[in-house]
């Protein structure tokens, strides 16, 4: 059962593609064509604050049921996530090459948090969004065994590729300041912000 694919799992793949995915290869992007605000490092602290809690609040049952009900909330959910994801990873890759341990310490954070909305999702003992039809057909509801599949699905999902995402931009980060110490013998943290070799 835990490979019935319906609009939980389906609303998982779309966050994690957008904001896992879409999110930190535009502001990398930016960031390398000077596209980026200058010292967006700077607010790091409110970018994964705000991610955080659109995650969490998106997921709630009562703002999935608004979601789900109109094309409107759907768009608002979507949008709203992927900018406040677009946000947070512009400030790490600016943080990055600025103060790399701000850039640290926010994706594990982050990480941890994600990991445990899908922990919870995971184990939840019965599904946190009954309102939710199985499949994207109007009125094709599932039973809560199949609901509960679907949830469990999404939360798998969640945990196997949020915790990726942040572990792999976490080792390119600490690799590029490694580096950047080995190349400049006499480093001090005073140094960071000034910083111009792009990542």
């Amino acid at each position: 059962m835990l490979m019935m694919t319906g609009l939980i799992t389906q609303h998982m793949i779309a966050h994690i593609v957008a904001m896992n995915m879409v999110a930190p290869v535009v502001a990398l992007f930016a960031q390398r064509n000077r596209l980026i605000w200058r010292k967006a490092s700077s607010s790091i602290g409110a970018a994964t604050a705000v991610q955080l809690a659109l995650l969490w609040g998106w997921h709630l049952p009562v703002p999935m049921a608004y979601a789900t009900a109109s094309a409107e909330g759907m768009l608002l959910m979507h949008t709203s996530l992927f900018l406040a994801a677009l946000w947070f990873w512009a400030s790490v890759v600016d943080a990055a090459i600025r103060t790399g341990w701000r850039a640290l310490a926010a994706l594990l954070v982050t990480g941890k948090i994600f990991c445990l909305l899908g922990v919870i999702i995971v184990f939840a003992p019965r599904p946190l969004y009954p309102t939710m039809p199985l499949h994207t057909q109007r009125g094709q509801f599932a039973d809560p065994a199949l609901q509960l599949a679907d949830q469990q699905l999404a939360g798998l999902l969640m945990l196997i590729v949020c915790p990726l995402t942040y572990v792999l931009a976490a080792i390119v980060i600490a690799a590029y300041w490694l580096s950047y110490i080995d190349r400049h013998p006499g480093w001090t943290h005073r140094a960071a912000p000034h910083l111009q070799d792009p990542l």
